[in-house]
């Protein structure tokens, strides 16, 4: 897979995510892809003071992306 199309299998995993991230009033960024292996992305509105933002990331997020792209070892939120 190509780093083209890898970026475009993890922005069509976060748009997936992106509804339900919006209805609480928050959102996701890609920041970046790293070795083809680590994600860094930015959780953004209520997201970024809401308690359960890291189960939101491991559980919801980062399964999500391994999905659309099973390579992916590490998912990353930076402030």
């Amino acid at each position: 897979m190509t780093t083209e199309e890898l970026t475009q299998n993890i922005e069509m995993a976060l748009a997936e995510i992106r509804p339900f991230l919006n209805s609480d009033g928050g959102d996701i960024t890609l920041i970046g892809i790293e070795d083809d292996k680590h994600v860094t992305v930015r959780l953004e509105g209520a997201c970024i003071a809401c308690s359960v933002n890291q189960m939101t990331l491991k559980a919801g997020v980062e399964t999500t992306i391994k999905k659309f792209a099973p390579q992916i070892e590490t998912v990353k939120n930076i402030a």
